[in-house]
């Protein structure tokens, strides 16, 4: 499915090829302080799916419990959360962030992962359950 994005004041830009199949949960005590929320909604793809129409997005590295680095792609003027990537190239994997697509609306999660650090105020939500350690 072919989608379109942008940050919420529409400096950065983009489009992408993603797998609908793919969008999923994610509970993890990361994605809550990074969203600002009770978790984040991603569509994972490759790299090559995705395609930088206008601006430049600016990184910050978080770097999980394990030690491996992720790149978080966010605005630098409004701050909107755009992607996720690997600092490793071998394997470069994009997590696009669901809430900054167009078409939002007719995606959704098909999984929940890290659901050991869902909040327990949380309805149920769609998308078979899966823990990821």
């Amino acid at each position: 499915m072919k989608v379109d994005g942008s940050c919420h004041c529409g400096q950065i830009t983009f489009e992408a090829e993603i797998d609908p199949d793919r969008i999923s949960i994610c509970h993890c005590t990361d994605c809550q302080l990074l969203s600002g929320s009770a978790f984040r909604t991603t569509a994972v793809i490759d790299e090559r799916n995705f395609r930088l129409l206008g601006g430049t997005p600016k990184f910050y590295t978080k770097t999980a419990d394990s030690g491996a680095g992720r790149l978080q792609a966010f605005c630098g003027n409004c701050g909107a959360a755009i992607y996720a990537t690997s600092v490793d190239r071998d394997n470069p994997r994009f997590g696009i962030r669901v809430g900054s697509l167009r078409q939002r609306a007719q995606l959704a999660p098909k999984r929940q992962i890290w659901c050991r650090s869902k909040l327990p105020w949380l309805p149920e939500l769609p998308g078979e359950t899966r823990e990821r350690q």
